[in-house]
């Protein structure tokens, strides 16, 4: 029998910030052929906007408060993957490969597959490598159907927590080779505003900037080879030490951290009235997210939004800073309503039922004998 509908999809990830599992994300959801849904356990981040941009519902259960709030998250999406009645769920990154697991399995969802983005030797995700996390992972990985390793050394390393070579499934990270073509105009204007010669030898890296990523090998390399720059994209706790490896080895000049403020998402055009004054959206929500529930219903519509165009919530760092634009002209102002004794005329009396006063006098009272 032939499918009645169309295949629905939904994709639970743990964040959506500048990170390279979020960009992957973004450019598979691309490619999809189906109907996608994204879940984010966090709060909003670049690529969350860059989905929304893209014309993709995007839905936030940040995960802020402990393991109190981790295993009130389950029932949440529970509920969410029974009413969107979706055929499959595909997680990202640790915390949404565990907590969507167990509740797409609660769920009734066969289909559950699972990206391992970041596996290393003795992290993921971040985090350090433990026996109760390595037992946690292995547990809600039993509950999926299939993993996708995004290289061979991931694949090896699952393989050696023990999961089943078939279960695991090599699929490497892609790239949009045309976002990256050749252009001679933009790379001469990049330059400019960058100050760097046109014929400058530059290495460029673009990623978080965490000891994992191993970028200071790049600025050592960049100190061996004269006439040589280095160009970082990203921000993240090593940026510091980056900065002060960079003094002390006398290429201070030659390095430059960019940070992750570079990147420029296209603006929305639909959804709720968003703020002018605090643009990029994610400089007053990435790291402040609602209390209120006006907020919060601003914060999860299908545009981004920030305090200070929220009611009943009060304006972020950045709002108060960044100047406001000028008033609109406001139509001008009612006359003020009358009185409700005054809104309706005094009802009329009918003629046969008004009462006259009497002229009869009483006499007065007879005292008893």
């Amino acid at each position: 029998m032939g499918r009645s509908r169309p295949m629905r999809v939904l994709h639970i990830i743990s964040r959506l910030g500048a990170g390279g599992a979020e960009q992957q994300l973004r450019l598979l959801l691309r490619h999809m052929p189906v109907r996608c849904d994204v879940i984010a356990l966090s709060g909003p981040g670049a690529t969350a906007h860059g989905i929304r941009a893209d014309g993709i519902p995007v839905t936030h259960l940040p995960l802020d408060g402990g393991r109190e709030r981790q295993l009130t998250t389950v029932p949440r999406l529970v509920r969410i993957i029974r009413s969107g009645g979706y055929d499959l769920v595909h997680t990202h990154l640790y915390r949404a490969c565990v907590l969507g697991r167990i509740a797409a399995r609660l769920a009734g969802v066969r289909a559950v597959i699972a990206t391992e983005h970041s596996l290393g030797e003795r992290r993921i995700d971040g985090r350090p490598l433990n026996a109760a996390l390595r037992a946690r992972y292995l547990a809600a990985e039993r509950l999926g159907s299939a993993t996708v390793a995004v290289s061979a050394a991931v694949a090896d390393r699952l393989r050696d927590w023990g999961v089943p070579n078939r279960r695991i499934h090599l699929v490497p990270n892609g790239i949009d080779a045309r976002h990256f073509r050749f252009e001679p105009t933009a790379r001469a204007a990049a330059r400019a505003r960058l100050g760097i010669p046109d014929r400058a030898f530059v290495v460029g890296g673009v990623g978080r900037l965490v000891a994992d990523k191993r970028f200071d090998t790049a600025v050592r390399a960049v100190a061996e080879v004269s006439d040589t720059r280095l160009l970082l994209v990203g921000e993240g706790p090593e940026r510091p030490a980056l900065e002060d490896l960079a003094a002390r080895l006398g290429v201070a000049d030659r390095v430059r951290l960019l940070g992750s403020g570079t990147a420029r998402w296209p603006r929305p055009t639909t959804g709720p009235r968003g703020c002018p004054r605090c643009w990029p959206p994610w400089t007053c929500w990435s790291r402040r997210p609602p209390r209120r529930r006006s907020a919060s219903r601003h914060w999860r519509g299908s545009r981004p939004g920030c305090r200070c165009c929220t009611p009943s919530a009060p304006p972020s760092r950045s709002c108060r800073t960044a100047p406001r634009p000028a008033p609109a002209v406001s139509p001008p102002a009612r006359p003020p309503s009358p009185p409700p004794c005054a809104r309706r005329p005094p009802r009329a009396r009918c003629a046969s039922r008004s009462r006259t006063p009497s002229t009869a006098t009483t006499s007065p009272a007879v005292p008893a004998d």
